[in-house]
């Protein structure tokens, strides 16, 4: 399987990343080893043949024998001679009954039609020296209430992950799923999970068609749909930072001044070096800073990304937080096969997982879901570490799992956006503030870093030393369960109430502030915005360590709520916040947070939720049919390795 980028990010100065999503986290108390893979899937007995249609500029448009309402389909297109890699796309709709289109920008047009009749759609091609524009029409039919359905549709570069779902809603759920390839390269496919095929695009020497059949059995009849993915020839990888293949991406802007600069300099595998700062500055060195300023500057797998980013920007930033944090990036890098989040100083860019932006089901179809095979350090340790979000007594974290196809609000969306946001934009703005980027000098933001770095420049740097954390048992632990360090038998014997010894009077908003001076200070931040933008409050305590632990099998040795609001912790929240957005006056701020509340020692994780008695607790509510209880979330799960 392909391994996480956050793994291959390293450069001569060590960074890595660091960053998370609420649809990847995983359980950091137990090591997480990819399956075994057979080798190849079945052929199926007969191949499908698509419908050829050659227009007289090249474009080969390939479509399905049929189209059925409610089931997931496709037109794909293709250049004759050419690869379709070095062209740019755009689909529109002409005719037929109004379709949601999110592949708009991508060869491989994925639709699910809900009305049948006769549909009609325009495709502009553009190279460096052509564009074109062609159309075709496709007739729909009525479908079958007992027909499967599999997503998406899609293009892949040679090397990148691939993964397919099946529909199994709780009516009509199919039964009997299996797999075999349809057409195209041979593929080891992983069908652990036969409802969720998995594997890495073969390397091939041109543009190729791969279609898998799902077979399966929905009350009692027989049914089979095929999927389709084009896999695009791609460079040769040159890269030593992005050394394994990653997804095809495009400004979001069209017109943006640096349509050309955004990919080869942050996302590319043939980056070598990084781009000097005369080729993509940062957002705030522009002479006009807007918002449009950051949309030149995103850089999209999907039309969409884009889309909902920008709505994020001029509905959901009411105060510009965003707006002001990213003037200390380059560039906004949403791709589907980013995962987990995070922020590089070699590229100055941010990284996003789409899984925090998605609305429709339509956008969380096109997100890979790839495993996010993450290190479990500290498994020998006797103590836990959980935390959550929470507001009036409830989660706030989105946890539908993808099986439930549904849309999602705004308001769903944000809590788990806000805060990844804050905490990889604390981290650009740890390396450079705003006041310093009239001094900054290059001739490439890494040579900048270095040299502040250096000289203990960095927010991060003076957070240490003006208020240092005190507890060295708590960063000798840091080292066991964020960076692999071995336990010496006097960490394996530590106790709950040991650990609680250790954390509690200290200054550390979390558990994961002792992995590195840098995470101290994102992590303060992250908190403190949280909650004095959201009412949005940290939970976070020490609980005992079962063999298979729950939020209601652990019980909580000590823990508080909103713990950045402990005065302990107050002149250190004051300082980062005063020093990436001093506009927010750091000691007013964090003096009206709300004053921490105490967990109730002796009760499990799950029974220290309701600690407000005037507000009933409850689960996250998802919907009137689907329960779901959040997974236990654990000190660092949201970050493959922390930025040192």
């Amino acid at each position: 399987m392909k391994r996480s980028l956050s793994y291959i990010l390293i450069g001569a100065i060590g960074l890595t990343a660091c960053g998370g999503s609420s649809d990847s986290s995983t359980d950091s108390s137990s090591d997480i080893t990819p399956p075994v893979i057979p080798d190849g899937l079945a052929r199926c007995d007969t191949e499908t043949q698509l419908d050829q249609t050659t227009t007289p500029s090249g474009l080969v448009l390939l479509t399905e024998s049929n189209y059925k309402v409610g089931q997931p389909a496709a037109v794909i297109a293709t250049l004759k001679g050419n690869n379709v890699t070095d062209h740019g796309f755009n689909w529109k709709q002409l005719s037929g009954p109004s379709l949601i289109l999110k592949s708009s920008k991508s060869p491989v047009l994925a639709f699910t039609a809900n009305s049948p009749g006769n549909y009609e759609f325009e495709l502009t091609v553009n190279g460096e020296q052509t564009s074109f524009t062609e159309s075709i029409e496709l007739t729909i039919e009525a479908g079958s209430a007992d027909q499967i359905a599999t997503r998406v549709d899609h293009q892949v570069t040679e090397g990148n992950s691939v993964s397919f779902r099946v529909d199994t809603p709780e009516t009509n759920s199919p039964s009997q799923i299996s797999w075999c390839v349809a057409g195209g390269p041979a593929l080891n496919v992983d069908i652990t999970g036969p409802e969720k095929p998995l594997f890495t695009a073969p390397n091939v020497d041109e543009d190729t068609l791969s279609i898998l059949r799902v077979s399966a059995v929905i009350n009692g009849q027989p049914t089979t749909d095929d999927v389709h993915l084009l896999i695009t020839n791609e460079q040769a990888i040159s890269s030593s930072y992005f050394d394994e293949s990653v997804a095809k991406t495009f400004a979001y802007k069209a017109d943006s001044p640096y349509k050309k600069d955004l990919q080869a300099c942050v996302y590319s595998n043939q980056l070598q070096d990084a781009c000097p700062i005369s080729r993509l500055p940062l957002i705030g060195q522009e002479a006009n800073i807007d918002k449009q300023a950051i949309l030149d500057r995103v850089l999209v797998s999907h039309q969409w990304m884009g889309e909902n980013f920008e709505y994020v920007l001029e509905n959901l930033d009411p105060n510009s937080d965003f707006a002001t944090l990213l003037q200390s990036v380059t560039a906004v890098v949403i791709s589907y096969d980013i995962r987990p989040s995070f922020y590089w100083v070699v590229t100055g860019a941010i990284y996003l997982d789409p899984n925090d932006l998605w609305l429709l089901a339509e956008e969380r179809d096109s997100i890979n879901e790839a495993p996010d095979y993450r290190s479990g350090f500290g498994n020998e340790l006797n103590f836990l570490m959980p935390w959550r979000y929470v507001k009036n007594n409830n989660y706030t974290s989105y946890v539908v799992p993808r099986s439930v196809r549904t849309n999602r609000t705004a308001q769903e969306m944000m809590p788990d956006l806000a805060s990844l946001l804050y905490h990889e934009l604390a981290h650009a703005n740890d390396f450079f503030p705003r006041s310093v980027h009239l001094g900054l000098s290059g001739p490439t933001l890494l040579d900048d870093y270095l040299r502040r770095s250096d000289q203990k420049q960095l927010v991060s740097d003076q957070l240490t030393a003006f208020y240092p954390l005190n507890s060295q048992e708590m960063a000798n632990l840091a080292e066991v369960s964020f960076k692999g360090a071995t336990a010496n038998e006097t960490q394996k014997n530590y106790t709950a109430a040991d650990i609680s010894g250790f954390f509690s009077p200290d200054r550390a908003s979390d558990y994961y502030a002792y992995s590195t001076r840098r995470e101290d200070a994102a992590m303060l931040f992250e908190e403190a915005l949280m909650s004095h933008r959201y009412s949005i409050q940290r939970d976070v305590a020490v609980t005992d360590r079962p063999e298979n632990p729950t939020g209601s099998s652990i019980s909580v040795d000590w823990g508080q709520r909103g713990r950045i609001g402990d005065p302990k912790l107050e002149s250190r929240a004051a300082f980062v916040i005063d020093q990436i957005m001093p506009e927010l006056n750091g000691a007013t701020l964090v003096r009206s947070l709300p004053d921490p509340i105490a967990m109730k020692q002796g009760q499990s994780w799950s029974d220290n939720l309701a600690l407000s008695p005037s507000v009933k607790s409850q689960l996250n509510p998802i919907s009137p049919s689907v329960t779901v209880s959040p997974e236990l979330r654990l000190s660092g799960d949201r970050h493959v390795k922390p930025v040192e």
